[in-house]
């Protein structure tokens, strides 16, 4: 049996390690992508090759949607020399970061910032892959609960999130001629260095969090990670152009 293969954008800690860390359990080898911290992905690297599974990290900026392009060829190219093939199975778009403002507080850089790394990138980071998908390949994208409901200061963000959601509905569309599915994860608040680590550190708002999420607690990584893996098994071949929240029941 070949061995499947997941490119995963922003796995080298949070949400997106959990994301590779629960496909390499399930027998998948990883293609990941780090923003600046080298150390942190070479971890991640030998934590899946304990479990048996290639893996190999490449730079992606995901404010610059040129340098996903480039993500993509460096991908591309290295599974041309090691499996003599260039196809692969999975795409995760999950590499992102937030931002706090106010509606009348947010400058023009912020709100770019924004469309750049949650629509802009994604967009043509999704293109460039799409060649290289085999059918019956699974495309995943990361959302938030901020597209279901609103929390004042994130609107830049959550608008980008619900931007990312129709564009996963259209991948579905386009792409059922090859057998292929696109869905959203959408996760409510969780504890990473998401936002300048807020969900994790500061323990008013994780009172308050917990008060507003009918399982009475914050998110953990280790929360998400396994719905990834289930979208991309087998068990989930007919779920496709869904958006599942993953957030342990925030504002039900």
């Amino acid at each position: 049996m070949n061995q499947k293969t997941a490119i995963i954008t922003g796995a080298s800690r949070g949400l997106g390690k959990d994301m590779a860390l629960n496909l390499a359990k399930d027998g998948v080898n990883i293609i990941f992508s780090y923003h600046t911290n080298e150390e942190k992905a070479k971890e991640v690297i030998l934590e899946i090759e304990a479990l048996g599974q290639k893996a190999i990290a490449f730079p992606f900026d995901a404010n610059d949607f040129k340098s996903g392009q480039q993500f993509i060829a460096k991908s591309i190219a290295y599974l041309e020399n090691e499996n003599g093939d260039p196809n692969f199975d999975f795409l995760i778009n999950n590499a992102g970061t937030g931002t706090f403002n106010l509606i009348a507080d947010t400058r023009e850089e912020q709100f770019d910032e924004m469309m750049n790394i949650h629509l802009k990138s994604i967009y043509f980071l999704t293109q460039a892959a799409l060649p290289y998908l085999n059918e019956s390949g699974r495309i995943i994208n990361i959302s938030s609960g901020l597209a279901r409901f609103s929390l004042p200061g994130m609107s830049a963000y959550a608008m980008m999130k619900g931007g990312l959601e129709v564009f996963t509905r259209y991948l579905a569309k386009e792409l059922g001629t090859r057998k292929i599915t696109a869905n959203v994860i959408a996760p409510g608040a969780v504890a990473t260095d998401f936002a300048g680590g807020s969900n994790r550190d500061n323990e008013d708002k994780r009172a308050i969090i917990a008060n507003i999420t009918a399982l009475g607690r914050v998110g953990e990584a280790e929360d998400i990670g396994g719905t990834v893996a289930f979208l991309c098994s087998e068990r989930a071949r007919w779920i496709n152009g869904q958006r599942i929240e993953v957030s342990g029941g925030m504002l039900v």
